[in-house]
Parts: C-alpha cells; sequence; structure tokens
C-alpha cells in the first residue's frame, strides 16, 4: 500500500465510520474502484482505532462519568441503581453478541463477506430499513394528520433487552456494507428510541467492539499482512476527519432526516449492482492480489 492509498482510505474511513453508510463498505469499494489492493478486514479494524479514539475525546465526559460510576458500583450497592452505572453494564452486555459473531465468522468476515454483490445487498435492504425507522420516527415526532405525538423514549429507560437488541444490531455491521451506526440507529428508532440517544447508545456501544477488534488484528500487521506505516498514517487521518464528523452528525441528527443516506445507500448499490453485473467490476475486485 502506497502513502497516497493510505491517505485516501484514511479519509474515506474518518468520513464515513460515523454516518450510516458503512465504512467497510466504502474502503472496499474505494480500493475497488480505483484498482487499488482490498485493503482487508486487518486494515479497517486498526483504522477504525482512530476513529474511536475520536469518539473517546468527543464523548470523554460521558465515558469518564460511566467508568467511574459502573466501578464504584461493583463495591457499592447504592450506586447499582444509577443510571451512569447502569450504562457501564448496559455497554458491556450490548457487546456481547458482536465479540461472540465477530470470532465465530471470523473466516467469513476476511472473506466471502467482502464479496461486491453482498455489498449492493445490504447497502440497499439495510437503508430502506434505516429509511422505514426514519419515518416512524418522524411520524412520532411530529404526530402525523390527526394523531397525538408520541413520546420516544430515553437512555435512561434502556434495559438489558434493548441493549442486547442494539448489540445484535451492531454485530450485523460485521458484514461490510451494513454500517455499525447505521444498523444500531435503526433498531434504536424501531424499538421506539430518540434519533439522539439511538446514536448516543450506538457511539457508546462500538468503542469497547472496535477497539477489541482493532487490538486483535494488530498481529496480521506484525506478521506482514498490514504495512505498518501507511496503516498508521491512515489511522492518523481518520482520527482527526471522524473528530469533525462526529460533531457535525450528533447536530445533525437532531433537526434533520436520516432520508439523504437512504436515497444515497439504495443509489450506490444499484450502481454497484449494475457494475458488476456489465463486467465493469469483478465482485471479486483486488482480492487475488492480497
Amino acid at each position: 500500500m502506497s502513502w497516497f492509498e493510505s491517505f485516501v482510505l484514511g479519509l474515506v474511513q474518518g468520513l464515513t465510520e460515523f454516518l450510516p453508510i458503512s465504512s467497510s463498505a466504502h474502503l472496499r469499494l474505494t480500493a475497488a474502484f480505483a484498482g487499488w489492493h482490498d485493503p482487508g478486514a486487518a486494515f479497517t479494524a486498526i483504522t477504525q482505532i482512530g476513529t474511536e479514539a475520536a469518539v473517546l475525546i468527543y464523548f470523554r465526559k460521558d465515558i469518564a462519568r460511566i467508568i467511574s460510576a459502573w466501578s464504584r458500583s461493583l463495591t457499592n450497592s447504592s450506586m447499582r441503581s444509577d443510571h451512569d452505572a447502569q450504562m457501564g453494564w448496559l455497554v458491556i452486555i450490548g457487546s456481547i453478541p458482536i465479540g461472540v459473531l465477530g470470532v465465530t465468522f471470523k473466516d467469513q468476515i476476511e472473506g466471502p463477506f467482502r464479496d461486491l454483490r453482498l455489498i449492493a445487498t445490504t447497502l440497499i435492504v439495510m437503508g430502506i430499513v434505516l429509511g422505514i425507522a426514519d419515518r416512524l420516527a418522524a411520524r412520532d415526532e411530529t404526530g402525523g394528520k390527526h394523531r397525538a405525538i408520541k413520546e420516544r423514549k430515553s437512555l435512561k429507560e434502556l434495559g438489558v433487552r434493548d441493549g442486547l437488541i442494539f448489540g445484535f444490531c451492531q454485530a450485523m455491521a460485521l458484514i461490510p456494507g451494513v454500517s455499525r451506526s447505521g444498523a444500531t440507529i435503526s433498531g434504536g428508532l424501531l424499538m421506539g428510541y430518540t434519533r439522539e440517544a439511538a446514536a448516543r447508545y450506538s457511539f457508546l456501544l462500538a468503542i469497547p467492539a472496535v477497539l477489541a477488534s482493532g487490538v486483535f488484528e494488530l498481529k496480521d500487521a506484525g506478521e506482514g499482512h498490514v504495512s505498518w506505516g501507511p496503516t498508521i498514517f491512515a489511522t492518523v487521518i481518520a482520527f482527526a476527519v471522524g473528530y469533525a464528523v462526529i460533531a457535525w452528525f450528533m447536530k445533525f441528527i437532531t433537526t434533520k432526516s436520516f432520508m439523504p443516506f437512504v436515497i444515497y445507500r439504495v443509489i450506490l448499490g444499484i450502481v454497484l449492482f449494475i457494475l458488476v453485473g456489465a463486467g465493469v467490476l469483478s465482485p471479486h475486485a483486488g482480492e487475488s492480489a492480497g
């Protein structure tokens, strides 16, 4: 991998990680369109450490409060009813599905799941799911025609059941094209949570999963499967761009619809199907090169 490739891929990772359009799919597609080698699951996982570092800094006050309350609840029973302490447990519980499924399907994640036809399918299908969830949320928030406004849930109403459902939604993002934020936000909206609550928990839930995945994949970099210099450079780029995207996205979702992302996903998926069907792109473009 060249330094220019690492710069572009780091930029793509930072721009797409927190938007509901799938960063892993865009890294895969960027390489395919440019005629580069597929950066691979290991590169994706390691560069995600950069974007998660942006999450740690952006949500540092929330994270510090949650860790403090959770730690004290281990020895102080009176703290166990504290919302922040409970949130600590819910993040742990919600991280179980992706941990188990990530290890179980590791070979598929690094191989068959990166087929461009599968990516096109998940882009379209999950885009439609996000669109449905967004319309339901908008209807509840506005009340719709001749309907009373329905009160949506905040994170204070999050329990073990919903935490696990969020977790399984996040695990779906092991398939490129699904989108971690897109799947968890869609799940949250369908369960009746506000856009802000669904997005906030989505970002918090991703921290242990992404950091663990990145550390786990570091061994591939050490074995020569990933170039150290370009990968670190891409990770730094992803961090800087990712931080700016988080700040923008958290403001965007409070007043705007997800429909632009829905339309983008569906169009991109259709275009990808056309290009693969016409033979312009191989469904395994770049894979054979390593």
